[in-house]
């Protein structure tokens, strides 16, 4: 069974302005962008807390965090799910030194990845009429047709025929 290739990330990690959006929101409230990119990656909402709390609980244990594991792990499973180059090594020095584009290139990432296609029909639309044809009954007995007020039905005299230029 042939393995696919490795491909690289969509965008580079300090190509921030490629979106500016994404640059924008990660950069006011990058908590914020976290907590977007896990539920976009179909993972918890509430999983970049971690990225929070693990300092706070652990340091004070004698056990100091360097690392953010959410940052982390998201980061190698995207790069795992999409089949793109990279090491766990650049991964947990990409998550401690630069969490912010980090951040931003993941959420271009999903982006890129989840856009749905464009579908373009070629074909010519088909007219069908569906609508069914009047159809009118016509009494071949002229004395017993009448107008709608009961009045006999006369039959005026046909129109002559136009004048020819």
């Amino acid at each position: 069974m042939a393995e696919t290739p490795l491909s690289e990330w969509k965008t580079p990690l300090f190509g921030v302005c490629q979106d500016v959006n994404t640059c924008c929101y990660g950069f006011w409230c990058c908590s914020c962008l976290a907590c977007t990119v896990s539920r976009r990656f179909k993972q918890s909402f509430c999983l970049p807390i971690c990225d929070i709390l693990s300092p706070a609980i652990f340091t004070p244990m004698g056990i100091p965090i360097f690392v953010p594991p959410a940052a982390l792990t998201l980061r190698a499973s995207i790069r795992n799910r999409y089949g793109i180059k990279g090491t766990a090594i650049n991964d947990i020095v990409t998550s401690c030194f630069c969490v912010w584009c980090s951040w931003c290139q993941m959420d271009r990432e999903l982006k890129e990845r989840n856009r749905a296609p464009a579908v373009i029909n070629t074909r010519p639309k088909s007219v069908v009429n569906v609508q069914v044809n009047p159809v009118m009954k016509v009494d071949e007995n002229p004395e017993s047709q009448h107008d709608s007020f009961g009045a006999p039905y006369v039959n005026p005299e046909p129109a002559p025929p136009p004048n020819s230029f």
